[in-house]
């Protein structure tokens, strides 16, 4: 399976909080819900169909205890999104998970890696993680990601959990398809490419 990663980002790359969030709230963070207002319908379209497209779901922690409480509680019918959420496999990266409450989820644990690099040996299309902010920093330190898509929502949140850090990786990308919306939103997919080249 390829394994691809698909992000909501502001323009200065904020991913934290493009939705409303209590969670978010409590912790001190006061500008989320920054992504609200800008998917139209063909945005939504082209979302709704990256969902139908993966074979598996991968996620860190914290977005698969949310997504769990709010997509995975959803009926048969309900969406989708959640239809593709609740009938496909989901794995979870968590050395403190044991007990997963949404169906036909398993816990990668101990040596996470060679658990992910299994999963991409697999048949299949594509092994898909949405918002997982920290986990994606550490699949691109391992060299486990072969396809960035990000959908670029035109503001600048001005603080917040980047995507990228400020010192990691470097990373030469390969640009596959871009495209934009209605309402501002564009979608950039990148593959990959090994180190960027730099002025001798």
């Amino acid at each position: 399976m390829k394994l691809t990663t698909i992000t909501q980002v502001s323009v200065d790359g904020v991913l934290q909080g493009n939705g409303p969030s209590k969670t978010e709230r409590t912790a001190g963070f006061e500008r989320d819900g920054w992504a609200i207002g800008h998917f139209d319908s063909q945005a939504m379209a082209f979302v709704d169909q990256v969902y139908q497209r993966a074979d598996a779901f991968l996620f860190g922690r914290w977005t698969y205890d949310f997504f769990a409480g709010y997509w995975g509680v959803m009926d048969p019918g309900s969406g989708p999104i959640a239809d593709a959420l609740n009938t496909r496999p989901k794995y979870v990266a968590s050395n403190t998970l044991t007990e997963p409450r949404w169906a036909d989820t398993t816990v990668l644990s101990g040596d996470v890696a060679a658990a992910i690099a299994d999963l991409k040996a697999k048949p299949g299309g594509e092994l898909q993680v949405h918002g997982s902010g920290n986990l994606i920093r550490w699949l691109l330190d391992n060299r486990l990601v072969d396809e960035i898509t990000l959908l670029v929502c035109p503001v600048v949140v001005g603080q917040g959990t980047r995507l990228f850090p400020d010192s990691g990786p470097d990373i030469a990308l390969d640009l596959v398809e871009s495209r934009a919306y209605p309402k501002g939103i564009t979608v950039q997919v990148y593959r990959p490419a090994g180190r960027p080249q730099y002025a001798k």
